[in-house]
């Protein structure tokens, strides 16, 4: 009997360390933020942001808002590219923009207009004509 009201209580501090555990913030997050800007120095509303960890990893998307702002957050520590596009009109590649853990990194991106369209934009903004 004492055997089994040992067991219990220690079951029951092991829950209630667990519940804790699971309750408690979430660590080891960072935040990008930053704003698009156009080749007219005016922010981009709704511009694409394409961000992905410095190795290449799982590239992802996010939309700037109608301001030109963007925020990207629960990132790992890690380094990320960003690169923004608008109407055709891209950025250069931020590259190796460190995030670390409770911390916001702010960034600006500047759309300029390139000497050649990429060819990814072509592939995905192609139509056929009849």
């Amino acid at each position: 009997m004492r055997r089994l009201l040992i067991c219990g209580l220690a079951l029951s501090a092991a829950l209630v360390v667990s519940q804790r555990v699971m309750a408690s913030p979430q660590t080891g997050s960072g935040v990008l933020s930053g704003v698009v800007i156009g080749p007219d120095d005016k922010p981009v509303a709704n511009a694409v942001i394409t961000y992905q960890s410095g190795g290449g990893n799982a590239p992802h998307v996010v939309h700037a808002d109608a301001r030109g702002r963007f925020t990207i957050s629960k990132l790992h520590n890690d380094s990320y590219d960003l690169r923004a596009a608008a109407h055709g009109v891209f950025s250069e590649w931020e590259r190796n923009i460190t995030v670390r853990s409770g911390k916001v990194k702010t960034v600006t991106l500047h759309l300029i207009y390139a000497k050649e369209i990429p060819k990814a934009y072509v592939a995905t903004h192609t139509y056929e004509q009849n």
